[in-house]
């Protein structure tokens, strides 16, 4: 007898439909984040040159949100481009570049998952993820901001100001964010809500 029964990897219609809520969401965040955290970026870039990675973690965060949120294959990504894609149709001062990001973030945190086989979604992982999405966001501002042009030394600050950020805004952040939202019995249908009710 051949098993029809869907892969725990399959994405479900409710999985499609919260994963957008989560990515409008995001890029609502983003949106709002680009004026005050371009600022403070902008204001420790010229304490420090590189410092401005510090206040980029939030800009990181629907990579991890999706990931833990829908536990599937492709959804950190999903969750992160739909993010960026919403960010820039509101208007940015990144325009289309706004779209690499998310590719880019959105890869970086979905290949931690897919490291961990879309099985483990712990503080730990979380935190692995927020760094892979600031990985990411480090590899394309290389060439996409001509950073290999830069010092040695800017791109050590920026890097490790960036990862540390991902880990505090995004990693950290977005898995008591996720926490918080199962709590209140809104992601029932998932299981992050579903271990959620022994902690209410």
């Amino acid at each position: 007898m051949t098993d029809t029964s869907p892969s725990k990897n399959t994405w479900r219609v409710i999985d499609i439909i919260i994963a957008a809520v989560l990515g409008v969401a995001c890029g609502l965040l983003f949106w709002l984040w680009n004026s005050v955290g371009y600022a403070g970026f902008t204001a420790l870039d010229a304490l420090t040159p590189g410092l401005g990675g510090l206040a980029a973690g939030v800009w990181l965060l629907g990579g991890v949100v999706g990931g833990l949120v829908i536990r599937k294959p492709g959804a950190a990504l999903f969750v992160e481009v739909l993010a960026a894609v919403v960010s820039a149709v509101l208007g940015n001062q990144w325009g289309i570049e706004t779209l690499y990001s998310g590719v880019a973030q959105g890869l970086g945190a979905e290949l931690v998952f897919a490291v961990f086989a879309y099985r483990r979604f712990t503080l730990p992982v979380a935190v692995l993820a927020g760094i892979g999405a600031a990985i990411g966001a480090y590899v394309l501002e290389l060439f996409l901001s001509a950073y290999y042009a830069m010092s040695l030394t800017f791109n050590i600050i920026y890097l490790s100001c960036l990862t540390v950020s991902g880990i505090v805004l995004a990693g950290i952040l977005g898995f008591y964010l996720v926490r918080a939202l199962a709590a209140t019995g809104a992601l029932d249908r998932f299981a992050v809500g579903r271990e959620a009710r022994p902690l209410v």
